[in-house]
């Protein structure tokens, strides 16, 4: 069974850093292009971050460049999310997810991800 587990959330001041990470349980986790999502109270899930499965190609939403890193390690099967300058309204639950195949340009057309994990919640106060 097919596991993507995420950590690292927690409560920030606004101007703070933290550090998410994803462990996934995947046979041939290079094999896959990840996210980072994330949703806020009444607001629709929406992408942060994308790396894709081969030269690890990445790609930003516009509200994130800049203060959010993105990377993989294929060798402990684990994507991180660097989050720095951190403001009140990167407050949601975030979310990893996994596409197999995964390039920056499919994935950003699509919504339905082969796996994902249940989240982890971050919280910056201002």
């Amino acid at each position: 069974q097919v596991q993507l587990v995420e950590s690292g959330g927690g409560l920030v001041q606004a101007g703070g850093s933290l550090r998410l990470s994803c462990a996934a349980s995947l046979r041939t986790f290079s094999s896959y292009g990840m996210g980072w999502f994330r949703q806020a109270p009444g607001k629709e899930r929406e992408y942060v971050a994308l790396i894709s499965w081969s030269a690890g190609n990445v790609y930003y939403a516009d509200s994130v460049k800049g203060r959010f890193t993105i990377s993989r390690d294929n060798a402990k099967n684990t994507m991180y999310l660097q989050m720095n300058s951190l403001k009140p309204e990167d407050t949601a639950v975030y979310y990893c997810s996994a596409d197999h195949l995964g390039t920056i340009s499919s994935m950003i057309s699509k919504k339905d991800y082969d796996y994902w994990g249940q989240g982890t919640q971050v919280i910056v106060s201002s």
